[in-house]
């Protein structure tokens, strides 16, 4: 995850108490917070068992199975669903020179292929010469595998293509001053392989997550259909009033923290306000069991199978 926008917080004074960090009004207007039929708030998804969502955890694999393999290549993907009982794939997007939206974590290729250079200054067959795995059995030699040697950069087509059918997706978007358009051209390729339709999204099929506040503002008004999650960076939850939270709550249906800044306190006042909570990057069993203990959602995990076996027991 990239920090490229923050929430704007409200400055302006409020009567408040602090609950475990989040400030929290003396007077809050349940009806606002609560009422599905409110226009200003997120469109409610499926109450019913499809809704992947409404599970009592959800497994994110945080770029595909990304402690055990090349993060956003096949193999990550592959062991995230296949071996290790992701109910997500999260997807980092990036933009290419020619508009082309692949899936990488970092805005340059350096750290995670044998290139060099910003992405957005690549073109497509440009990204398709690089080498995306190799890096990996270097850096984490107790997981190498030749198999992740040569492994290529994807697009999110190809992503769609392959995975389409098969998982559920959550994906990340910058912000519109980083990459314009970006929006657009996410939902015309979930529309190219029918993953805008009503029923999926109500059911949780695509999730879109972002740190930029005016991102998820600009995909609520593209399709208020899908639903969206409001990242935080480090620090930022505590700093949040409870009109903040409202804000968040017109166009979002989860906050997903920083976990350190989780406690049961905050936890409990997020989930009374009927967000879903999905802090990340979670990757000890330790660190799940408390988060579970507080009441979260579900967690962002470079380590699914950790958090899927949990949950099964």
């Amino acid at each position: 995850m990239k920090h490229y926008s923050k929430i704007i917080i409200s400055s302006s004074l409020v009567a408040s108490l602090m609950i475990g960090g989040i400030a929290i009004p003396s007077q809050v207007d349940a009806g606002s917070s609560q009422s599905a039929a409110n226009h200003n708030q997120a469109t409610p998804l499926s109450p019913s068992v499809h809704n992947v969502l409404n599970k009592k955890h959800v497994t994110i694999g945080h770029r595909g199975a990304s402690g055990y393999a090349p993060e956003h290549t096949i193999p990550s993907y592959d062991k995230s669903i296949n071996e290790m009982g992701s109910d997500f794939l999260e997807i980092d997007l990036q933009m290419t020179k020619d508009g082309h939206l692949v899936a990488m974590h970092d805005e340059t290729v350096d750290r995670t292929t044998n290139g060099t250079g910003r992405v957005d200054q690549l073109t497509l067959a440009q990204l398709k010469q690089l080498d995306a795995g190799s890096w990996f059995n270097q850096a984490h030699p107790e997981y190498k595998n030749p198999k992740y040697v040569g492994q290529k950069v994807l697009t999110l087509d190809e992503i769609f293509k392959r995975y389409g059918k098969r998982t559920n997706f959550y994906i990340e978007t910058k912000s519109p001053e980083v990459y314009p358009g970006m929006e657009e051209k996410l939902l015309q390729t979930m529309h190219k392989y029918r993953l805008d339709k009503k029923n999926f999204l109500a059911n949780g099929k695509v999730v879109i997550q972002s740190f930029s506040q005016a991102s998820l503002q600009k995909t609520h008004k593209l399709n208020p259909n899908i639903p969206l999650i409001q990242l935080t960076d480090v620090g930022q939850l505590t700093a949040m009033t409870d009109k903040d939270l409202q804000t968040v709550k017109q166009y979002a249906v989860g906050i997903g923290p920083d976990y350190h800044d989780l406690n049961a306190q905050n936890t409990k006042h997020l989930r009374d306000l009927g967000f879903y909570i999905h802090p990340y990057t979670v990757n000890t069993v330790p660190d799940m069991k408390r988060l579970n203990q507080y009441g979260v959602t579900g967690v962002f995990t470079n380590y699914p199978d950790l958090y899927s076996n949990l949950i099964k027991h």
